[in-house]
């Protein structure tokens, strides 16, 4: 055993084994890289998986007992977490029966994996694609799914056909990547331990657009967190949703230096069977600049579309929404399914505070339509639109400087007054009207 397998092993071992059986993707090894077809890059890694219950995970190939696994890829860019890439759903094949998580029992047949074991598969076995099906009718939060799947065995048009598939316009040298692999299994999930099978490893992007490995895997770890761990800016509220799965919800927000602020948005559906159908977000400005929406792309004749979220703005909150649910589009509408992540990001001229953001639910037949989580929001913290400059909460003529000079710099602070976009006297108009109102 490599030095490397024996801290995997200490490192996971070191946690009591859950009651029941608990898979976990413990490693993410040996990227491949497959392409390009076109302008579409397609990427798999072997993959560890670990039962770390204290009993065997089922794992038969010709019935609906046996995990599947997915693999997605994020790149950090200008700041912010985004989901570029996800691949088919992997239904496993035959395990090994490896001590490469902690003391391996090997079971009594070859349907499943022991107690403590492990089994590696390749990166090319990983993305074996006759394996690989579509997502949509996979249940994450109960793992159970209908099998045979359609589509399960078939041809694939190509070399990157149902595997992870990233656009090259995602693939920006300098950026920061994580590799995400998470496992769903049914057993696993009915034995209370579906929250912790996500796990992620950050890469690099080589001069051929191939990864390399950075760091460790981490364990148990999905994506999102990974960011979070390393950025200190970004907040993270984890949920767990009564009778369905977990979302990690996250915020940033960067002081742009000219009067302005940029928010980012991140939903992970990690296990959520309910999915996400929209996200609304408490604004106290005059002006939005901005909205940018960004989901991963559904392919290789996946039922999920792809089309963008609507933008909304209201008197006291903006909102990206998708279609709402019904019979007819529970597989095809773009909400935020399980292992998935998508990113919404916005400019206002309010410094942050701290208020409710309002996730909305897509399928009916929940405890909840809707859950709440506090996060940084675009806020007045000032006692007008005049109060522009400290000392906040009075006006005064360090207000009035901050306004001048930037209408003279045509910063977007100064733009009071339709038209906007252009800064002309009714600005200064509406500036010193309310500046003459004083402090309510």
């Amino acid at each position: 055993m490599t030095t490397r397998h024996l801290a995997l092993t200490a490192i996971l071992a070191a946690s009591p084994a859950l009651a029941g059986p608990d898979v976990v993707a413990g490693d993410i090894l040996s990227p491949a890289h497959f392409g390009p077809v076109g302008d579409i890059h397609a990427y798999s890694f072997a993959a560890t998986a670990c039962n770390l219950g204290d009993t065997d995970l089922a794992w038969n190939l010709d019935t609906t007992a046996h995990p599947v696994i997915i693999e997605n890829l994020y790149r950090v860019h200008d700041g912010r977490l985004e989901q570029v890439g996800l691949s088919f759903a992997q239904h496993v094949i035959i395990p090994l029966q490896g001590n490469l998580c902690a003391f391996c029992t090997p079971p009594q047949d070859a349907s499943h994996l022991g107690a403590g074991c492990s089994n590696t598969d390749s990166a090319q076995l990983a993305s074996y694609q006759p394996r690989l099906a579509p997502r949509a009718g996979v249940n994450a939060s109960t793992g159970v799914f209908p099998f045979p799947f359609a589509g399960l065995n078939a041809d694939p048009a190509s070399v990157i056909d149902r595997r992870l598939q990233v656009p090259e316009s995602l693939l920006t040298p300098g950026d920061q990547y994580f590799a995400e692999l998470q496992y769903v299994a049914a057993d696993d999930a009915s034995a209370g331990a579906g929250a912790n099978n996500a796990s992620s490893r950050a890469l690099t992007l080589l001069p051929n657009l191939s990864f390399a490995l950075l760091g460790s895997t981490q364990s148990e770890t999905p994506a999102i967190l990974a960011w979070a761990d390393s950025d200190p800016d970004v907040v993270v509220q984890t949920v767990d949703i009564e009778g369905d799965g977990r979302f990690h919800i996250a915020a940033k927000v960067v002081d742009q230096g000219d009067g302005t602020w940029r928010y980012h948005y991140v939903i992970h559906n990690q296990s959520s069977n309910l999915s996400a159908a929209g996200i609304y977000i408490p604004v106290v400005v005059a002006q939005v600049y901005d909205p940018d929406f960004h989901a991963p792309q559904y392919h290789s004749g996946s039922p999920v579309s792809n089309d963008p979220w609507a933008f909304w703005i209201g008197n006291a909150s903006v909102a990206w929404f998708t279609d709402p649910y019904s019979p007819g589009n529970d597989q095809s509408a773009n909400a935020v399914r399980w292992g998935t992540t998508y990113t919404f990001s916005l400019t206002t001229e309010s410094r942050p505070t701290t208020s409710d953001v309002t996730i909305a639910l897509f399928r009916p037949g929940g405890v909840q339509s809707s859950f709440t989580v506090p996060l940084p929001t675009p806020g007045l913290q000032f006692c007008s639109g005049a109060d522009i400059a400290e000392p906040f909460g009075q006006l005064d003529f360090s207000d009035v400087v901050a306004f001048l000079t930037a209408f003279s710099q045509g910063l977007p602070i100064a733009d009071y007054a339709e038209p906007f976009g252009q800064f002309d006297f009714s600005d200064v108009v509406a500036f010193l009207s309310e500046f003459a109102e004083g402090c309510p």
